[in-house]
């Protein structure tokens, strides 16, 4: 599994995660990581997910030029 962690403390935008967890809570798709549980710890949110070996999907992003075609493909699937 993976866990992020989401400081709460100062976040302006609370709700949105809230809106976030219900949405990966009831949404499971085999081309998604899908959520598992979640834990609040003091002023954290843990999530809960799967595990997925490659690192983030911001990092793939920033480290990845892909060409518009693939980009749609991608969004997608």
């Amino acid at each position: 599994v993976a866990i992020k962690k989401i400081n709460l403390k100062g976040l302006r935008k609370k709700k949105l995660k809230v809106n976030e967890l219900m949405v990966m809570k009831i949404n499971r798709n085999p081309n998604l990581i899908n959520y598992l549980d979640s834990y609040l710890l003091g002023d954290e949110l843990w999530l809960v997910m799967e595990y997925m070996d490659g690192g983030t999907l911001s990092d793939v992003i920033s480290k990845t030029c892909l060409s518009e075609d693939q980009m749609a493909a991608i969004s997608r699937e």
